[in-house]
């Protein structure tokens, strides 16, 4: 059925916010405009109320990560060695994570889950919508979305530390991720070889195989990076092997955000709201995000989810515009911006006729903390309801 938003103010992201109406039909935006009519739509009338396209977290691990059953219990790491690339989120995501209604009720929609940051090469990341289902798989928009992968503390401490075994350092961590691609060039070369002379390939690796889809820039590289050499390692690593980048985390980014802007390098920033729980952190600061929107660099926001549950994003802005970011960039940040980075610009991240009806309906501007999404639809079905 169709469904049809009336007298809402509408903000498009895109464009201008107004004051219109929204036809939701088969799950896309079919029209948006103001005086919109539709025999036998159901209506709703959402007048004095603020609609949005649903939020994006560019960088999560709801689901692997679970809320209410104990840190032991999850998922996100396979911290047994330091090259995991073919391991994937999909396979351990869990659909009934209580975390997901709460995220619905922070108008979140849609999220990037990645492994966790202890290997140098984590694994597989996938992005999904929070379609109201038990089936994983009909979550899923797009599996693989990129490898992820980690610089910095978190490999140091879980091999230092714990295995007592490379990598123990920076340097360490930088030469297993070169490696791994010099080991993933070899192989497909190996592969091209007997295509070449009509041999059957039988070498087959599927730790090298997702490096390839690396090398071939079907996937791009999620680097995990706080501090501003780390980033800087993520990038001299990108451009040895030429393979798309996207900076996780970029505590430190505003310190060389010029260096970022030309070299084209997208980040997804965050959190930036919470306690400084390691040396890398100690710079975190609250006008990041100003200062890489004012540099035009594409940056998204994440919560980092559990560090900051989902249902906060909302708050994360509201803290980000008080230290003097636009709202319009923040906006972006969780939507077109994220939509960008993850390559699905074409299906959410703004209201636009053709795109998924995927949208949150709040009481007040999320900006304000006493706002709530108050109905959210993923493709036209609504997914939650807080009447």
């Amino acid at each position: 059925m169709s469904i049809l938003l009336k007298n809402g103010t509408i903000y498009p992201i895109t464009s201008e916010s107004f004051v219109g109406d929204i036809l939701m039909n088969k799950g896309k935006i079919e029209r948006i405009g103001q005086g919109l009519e539709e025999p036998g739509a159901e209506v709703i009338d959402v007048s004095g109320k603020y609609v949005f396209p649903g939020f994006i977290d560019a960088h999560s691990h709801i689901g692997i990560y679970e809320e209410g059953v104990g840190g032991y219990y999850g998922d996100g790491n396979e911290a047994t060695d330091p090259l995991t690339p073919d391991v994937s989120v999909v396979d351990a995501f869990n659909p009934q994570d209580t975390a997901i209604k709460r995220a619905l009720s922070g108008g979140v929609t849609t999220v990037m889950v990645v492994p966790g940051s202890a290997n140098p090469v984590g694994g597989q990341g996938a992005i999904f919508k929070f379609k109201k289902t038990l089936i994983v798989d009909d979550m899923v928009v797009r599996s693989p979305a990129g490898l992820k992968m980690a610089t910095g503390e978190n490999p140091k401490r879980v091999y230092g530390e714990g295995f007592k075994k490379t990598p123990s350092t920076r340097l360490g961590t930088a030469a297993v991720i070169r490696g791994y691609f010099q080991k993933v060039r070899a192989y497909m070369v190996k592969k091209k070889a007997a295509e070449k002379e009509g041999k059957p390939f039988t070498d087959f690796d599927p730790k090298l195989e997702v490096g390839e889809k690396v090398l071939r820039k079907e996937i791009p590289a999620r680097i995990h990076a706080h501090r501003q050499d780390d980033i800087l390692t993520a990038i001299r690593l990108s451009k040895e092997f030429d393979f798309d980048l996207v900076i996780e985390h970029a505590t430190e980014g505003y310190k060389i955000v010029d260096f970022l802007k030309e070299n084209n390098v997208p980040v997804v920033l965050g959190p930036i709201f919470g306690f400084r729980t390691k040396l890398e952190l100690k710079d975190m600061s609250y006008d990041a995000p100003r200062i890489l929107n004012e540099k035009g660099v594409l940056a998204a926001f994440m919560c980092d989810h559990p560090v900051i549950p989902l249902e906060n994003t909302n708050v994360q802005l509201g803290v980000a515009l008080r230290y003097g970011s636009k709202e319009e960039d923040l906006l972006k940040m969780v939507t077109i911006n994220a939509a960008k980075i993850l390559k699905i610009d074409e299906r959410v991240g703004s209201l636009e006729v053709g795109k998924d009806a995927d949208i949150a309906i709040w009481t007040k501007h999320p900006f304000n903390l006493a706002a709530k999404a108050e109905r959210v639809f993923i493709e036209g079905e609504e997914v939650y309801s807080d009447l």
